[in-house]
């Protein structure tokens, strides 16, 4: 698998070899007989259907993530998988050290045993440790299955060594049981001689609260988003999907494909700033922004962030339209520019989205290719040396550590395009959901948070009103025009004074968020939970609930924010 994605890789990139790339993520040499796949005749079909350079999907995403969180949350529903879980056999009462241990009771394989197992007509076999595992009977059940397939026959250490967050109890214990024997022990894939590809990744603001360690997200406390109009650069939430590349600025460089008319060309760093520099203030918000709030309907499988995955900066760098028209680039209504990152799994392949082409070649869209946030050199957390930024867009377009930029009639075939962030009706779960009927999210719907007082918090009346701070934002460059609160279940409502907004830059380009202030009347001893909704100038406003927007990924929450608080 790792040997046919240096090939891939290879293919695409002819003029210079894998290896001679300026990303270290110490990922480490992996047992390449363990790690074979035979592809057949299908990358060539992947290829063509999601566009070059993408014919492997992010396998560590869904082998690593995608395919365990979503077992445990499908195999759970049935009650005889709860009884056939509980009756694993293990000679250890640890069940981290399971997929370690011999199970006298299971037969032995040797790793060629595995790898004729596939496919779906010869049983889909993976392993783990010195498990070997049958997933046949899950995998066609699985939205991504096509992808799942790229460990068949193989190991997911290499892969689960990078996502440690699923070295819980309750996903190996659903692996175990699906164990079936065990593996022979010259066969046997370990990671404890592999580097740890975690041992590069920058150091980060204590404050920061940490959603997971590894990949790095996190956000800082609501309170201290509303202290400054421009959110500082180590304050600012981070949202990592991947190890955090280590790039030398002297070897770095940026390929521009364009795919229309047959040119290409690599920019180091200070041939991007030969064109003239700009500077954009802007939000960026992940699409899973405020999701903590929408899992307490029901569940949801992602990081259950709360109001603080936003963040506001001034950007400087390159228009992107400028690069674009130097390669001879004219835009149109159908093509779609793709950014690829230096972050990349195992199988070498990176992080993927892209935009419409229209977007890109829009001088109002004010799409920069950025080397600096505030005034500042990127930090690595947000893409040094150069990210992309997209206004009005959600988070997962704005590519960090931009390694590659594709300008395509197909949309980027990255799995975080086609497999995810995407919004479906409330009614659709796992069982019914095609990814490929929704559009990719791209313009964020309108919203807003209150920031301070926190849910919870006793707070003390000054002349009989309590002070509410906290920020609104719409996407696609709409100024928001008002934010009301009510603490009286919306039969009153309150306007807030807007108290710092992005000014003078013309209808459609609103691009930052708003901060407001509002004095609320309150009672001593009075109990309230406050709403918050905010309104754009198209008029757009918030959603009542989370009920009525539920999705089974959490992406695009934007319900009335909801706090509730005691009076002193």
């Amino acid at each position: 698998m790792l040997s046919r994605s240096v090939l891939h890789l290879a293919r695409f990139h002819p003029s210079k070899s894998v290896t001679s790339r300026v990303v270290h993520h110490n990922w480490l040499k992996v047992n390449i007989r363990s790690a074979s796949y035979d592809h057949g005749s299908s990358s060539r079909s992947q290829s063509d259907n999601a566009g070059d350079g993408h014919a492997f999907s992010t396998a560590a995403t869904v082998i690593g993530g995608s395919l365990l969180t979503y077992l445990i949350v499908k195999k759970l529903k049935d009650d005889s998988a709860k009884v056939y879980a509980k009756q694993v056999v293990s000679p250890t009462k640890d069940i981290h050290q399971a997929h370690n241990e011999l199970r006298k009771d299971l037969p032995v394989y040797a790793m060629e045993d595995i790898q004729k197992h596939n496919s779906p007509a010869s049983g889909i076999w993976v392993t783990y440790g010195i498990g070997v595992y049958d997933i046949s009977s899950f995998v066609p059940k699985h939205p991504g299955s096509d992808k799942v397939m790229l460990a068949a026959g193989s190991a997911i250490d290499p892969f689960w060594h990078i996502y440690q967050q699923h070295n819980t109890k309750e996903v190996l214990t659903l692996l175990e049981s699906f164990r079936i024997g065990n593996l022979k022990e010259d066969d046997v894939i370990s990671t404890k001689d592999q580097d740890n590809p975690w041992a590069g990744e920058p150091k980060r603001h204590p404050i920061l609260r940490a959603a997971t360690e590894r990949p790095f997200n996190a956000e800082p406390p609501p309170s201290m988003l509303v202290d400054s109009f421009l959110t500082p650069n180590e304050l600012f939430y981070v949202r990592n999907h991947l190890p955090v590349p280590e790039v030398d600025i002297k070897e770095y460089e940026l390929d521009v494909e364009v795919e229309l008319n047959g040119k290409s060309k690599s920019f180091k760093y200070e041939d991007l700033k030969k064109f003239p520099k700009v500077t954009v203030t802007a939000a960026i918000m992940c699409g899973g922004n405020r999701r903590g709030e929408m899992m307490e309907v029901k569940p949801i499988k992602g990081l259950p962030w709360g109001p603080a995955a936003v963040g506001n900066a001034q950007w400087s760098g390159v228009r992107l339209v400028d690069v674009l028209k130097a390669m001879g680039v004219e835009s149109d209504e159908v093509s779609h520019v793709q950014f690829e990152g230096l972050d990349t799994d195992p199988t070498h392949t990176p992080y993927g989205a892209s935009i419409p082409l229209s977007k890109a070649m829009d001088p109002r869209g004010d799409v920069i290719l950025a080397y600096e946030m505030n005034g500042q050199p990127l930090n690595r957390d947000h893409g040094y040396p150069v990210r992309v930024i997209v206004p009005g867009v959600v988070g997962s377009r704005n590519v960090k550590w931009l390694g590659r930029i594709i300008v395509s009639k197909q949309e980027s075939g990255s799995h975080w395009q086609q497999n995810d962030y995407k919004s479906f009706s409330p009614s659709t779960d796992w069982d019914t959901v095609d990814f490929k009927s929704a559009p990719a999210i791209q313009n964020m719907p309108v919203t807003s948070a209150i920031c301070s007082p926190a849910s919870g918090e006793k707070v003390k009346a000054e002349n009989g009103f309590v002070t509410v701070k906290g920020y609104a934002w719409s996407g696609g460059g709409q100024e928001v025009i008002r934010v009301d609160l009510s603490v009286d279940g919306g039969n009153s409502w309150v306007v807030a004074d807007l108290d710092q907004v992005e000014k003078n830059t013309g209808r459609g380009r609103h691009w930052s968020w708003s901060l407001w202030t509002a004095k609320i009347p309150v009672k001593p001893g009075q109990k309230l939970e406050i709403w918050s909704r905010a309104v754009d100038d198209n008029y757009n406003g918030q959603p009542e609930t989370f009920k009525n927007i539920w999705n089974l990924r959490g992406v695009v929450g934007n319900a009335y924010s909801r706090v509730k608080v005691e009076v002193k």
